[in-house]
């Protein structure tokens, strides 16, 4: 019997694929997005850690397997990844990223105008002006890509253990 998740997933569009146009604009805004976030002073490991938690929230393994890595590669701890969606409820994260995060929240589910007006008070505390549409671009970046891998249902492939 064949996986009901691989036969969906052959019915989907890549549509990265079938509109590379677009997606190149895409890439090219991430691109720039990444230079905005190094300019306003955001390390690799803070912007993998938003790529991460708007990737939680949307449910996009393909962008969660991508930035883990990435985030680990960056520095980033296995203990902070995991405890990432409940990262409230520790004290393993600074201010800066408490405020980051839950601005990427906010900008991920914003018809939430409590939290969102909460989280940009948050921020506002804590995080320069720069920062702070920094943090917003990433978001939007990473919810557009998101929507391009789950749409598409992008494949997770294994790694082989090293």
């Amino acid at each position: 019997m064949s996986d009901p998740t691989q036969a969906q997933a052959s019915r989907r569009v890549f549509v990265d694929k079938q509109s590379p146009r677009a997606y190149r604009a895409l890439t090219r805004t991430a691109e720039e997005v990444r230079a905005v976030a190094a300019d306003a002073g955001l390390d690799r490991g803070l912007v993998e850690l938003v790529n991460l938690r708007v990737s939680q929230i949307n449910g996009c393994a393909y962008c969660l397997d991508v930035h883990t890595r990435a985030a680990l590669r960056a520095g980033e701890t296995t203990q902070r990844l995991g405890v990432l969606p409940a990262w409230r409820d520790t004290g393993l994260f600074s201010p800066r990223e408490r405020a980051a995060l839950a601005l990427a929240e906010a900008t991920t589910s914003p018809a939430d105008a409590a939290a969102q007006h909460d989280a940009y008070d948050g921020a506002r505390q804590v995080l320069t002006d720069d920062e702070i549409s920094a943090v917003v671009w990433v978001a939007i970046t990473i919810n557009a890509f998101n929507r391009v891998s789950i749409m598409s249902k992008h494949p997770v492939r294994a790694i082989p253990a090293q």
